[in-house]
């Protein structure tokens, strides 16, 4: 019997749709202003927490292969079949961002629109259809209500 932690990964997917508005909004009107890239960087951040995180506690409920690494985890999630191909390769380059984003901050472009940045919208809305897929497959369905 599994324990997977569904309240506290529903809970993290709950915030997808906040952050991809963000990434929409930043995308469709770029100007390059520091405002503009503080935003972009603040939503990639919160991206990159919000699927290692997820991916964490499927691992560990799933009792999946320990992960190495914030790209291990994404790579263990999809040889699992919780997310796709289409998923996997951007939300796993979205993963190595991690370290220029969080230590190397100082370095990081604010006034240049990443290139994931308009794609990662679609990508992170996917990402939570697959994972409740996931879950609704290997656990049941929640009933209606209890979100």
């Amino acid at each position: 019997m599994y324990y997977v932690n569904r309240e506290q990964i529903e809970l993290r997917l709950r915030a997808i749709p906040e952050i991809v508005e963000g990434l929409r909004r930043v995308s469709s009107g770029w100007t390059g202003d520091l405002m503009q890239g503080l935003v972009q960087e603040r939503c990639l951040h919160l991206a990159i927490e919000t699927v290692t995180d997820v991916g964490s506690y499927l691992i560990d409920g799933f009792i999946m292969r320990d992960a190495s690494s914030y790209e291990d985890i994404i790579r263990i999630i999809h040889e699992e079949n919780v997310i796709d191909e289409s998923v996997f390769a951007p939300i796993y380059e979205l993963v190595s961002l991690r370290k220029p984003l969080v230590q190397e901050y100082f370095c990081w472009r604010r006034t240049e629109l990443h290139k994931l940045t308009p794609l990662l919208a679609e990508v992170l809305e996917r990402f939570a259809i697959r994972v409740e897929g996931y879950l609704d497959r290997e656990l049941g369905s929640l009933p209606t209500g209890s979100q």
